[in-house]
């Protein structure tokens, strides 16, 4: 349950309902919303203490029936977050693109697609250091030296760098190259690397898992919240079905659905759910009309050489091709592609 106070409610008022809490044993996670303080109170025996705790000064009310993912849940925090990577806010007025290889595969190809996504308009370049392959032969990544070719695309465009942890061993590697921290479909419940990343001070990007369900990833979402750190962002990638005319099927009914659930912005990732670049431009569209705040596109220098998933990326002119549509469709939603001028400023 969820005991809210007025954000300006004296320290005493919120130290009191923290104390009752502690004193019957429960777990307590206090976040501030701009307008409320609130207090949760999780544990067998909670609602015992209800009575109490509405009878203290400065609470508003108690909410028995508040979701599993109280801090990331809407119903007492009205105002939308928004994440700031470089100049960019997802979550604000504007939609922004993250683009680049599947795979950091050689200085020249990581270079060339930092160059080329720069060229087209994207806010991030996305590029994994680390690779998750369904199988153990396939190509793994570059590791380490994979997140230094990073660091000097990252030096040579300006660009903010978005790349995958997989291993609570690697974060502060990752974290030392990386302005976003994404957290794969295949990790979206590895509990100890969600609350590991839950103490840092980036973005985490939170991709949804191939079977999860809408719960599930805002559960996943509120971990790493609840361990203090705000900035994240959601991904829906698509998730597995009968068909076999696409790798996933995406679910654009998510984007309406997780606006209303949650305050955290939500981007899509058209990429994984087609599994081929013929159908990445027209999901693409899709998602941004259905509300998204952002996507995440796979682009290659040249996809046919690709050491992962050269199927689904798209060529650079490919890319900017895709990125004037997008422009277009933005502006007819009233939203910008890219960092417009309120941004920059901001």
């Amino acid at each position: 349950m969820i005991a809210v106070l007025s954000r300006t409610a004296p320290l005493a008022q919120k130290a009191a309902v923290v104390r009752i809490a502690e004193d019957a044993g429960l777990e307590v996670h206090v976040s501030e919303t701009p307008t409320h303080c609130l207090i949760g109170l999780l544990g067998e025996g909670a609602s015992t203490l209800v009575p109490r705790v509405e009878a203290l000064d400065g609470v508003i009310e108690v909410d028995r029936k508040a979701p599993p993912y109280m801090i990331v849940s809407r119903t007492h925090h009205a105002h939308r977050t928004e994440v700031r990577v470089g100049q960019a806010r997802f979550g604000g007025d504007a939609v922004h693109v993250i683009a680049g290889p599947c795979s950091v595969e050689s200085r020249e190809q990581v270079l060339a697609a930092g160059d080329a996504v720069k060229m087209a308009g994207a806010s991030a370049l996305r590029g994994g250091a680390f690779k998750p392959r369904t199988s153990p032969y396939a190509f793994q990544g570059l590791g380490r030296q994979g997140l230094e070719l990073l660091a000097e695309a990252r030096a040579r465009t300006g660009l903010p760098i978005v790349t995958e942890v997989l291993d609570v061993r690697d974060i502060d590697a990752v974290a030392e190259v990386a302005d976003v921290l994404q957290v794969g479909a295949r990790n979206m419940q590895h509990v100890p690397l969600l609350r590991e990343l839950g103490r840092l001070n980036k973005p985490v990007l939170l991709k949804r898992g191939l079977c999860a369900t809408l719960d599930e990833l805002l559960c996943a979402a509120e971990y790493i919240v609840s361990a203090g750190n705000g900035q994240v962002i959601l991904c829906e990638r698509g998730v597995r079905t009968h068909v076999d005319h696409a790798r996933a099927t995406l679910d654009l009914a998510a984007i309406a659905v997780l606006k209303e659930r949650t305050h955290l912005p939500v981007i899509v990732d058209p990429s994984h759910a087609a599994g081929t670049r013929a159908l990445v431009a027209p999901l693409a569209r899709a998602a941004l009309a259905a509300g998204a705040d952002g996507l995440i596109i796979e682009s290659h220098p040249a996809p046919e050489v690709a050491r992962s998933d050269k199927a689904q990326q798209l060529r650079p002119d490919q890319l900017t091709s895709l990125m004037d549509e997008l422009r277009g469709i933005a502006s007819v939603l009233g939203r910008p592609l890219g960092v417009d001028a309120q941004e920059a400023a901001a």
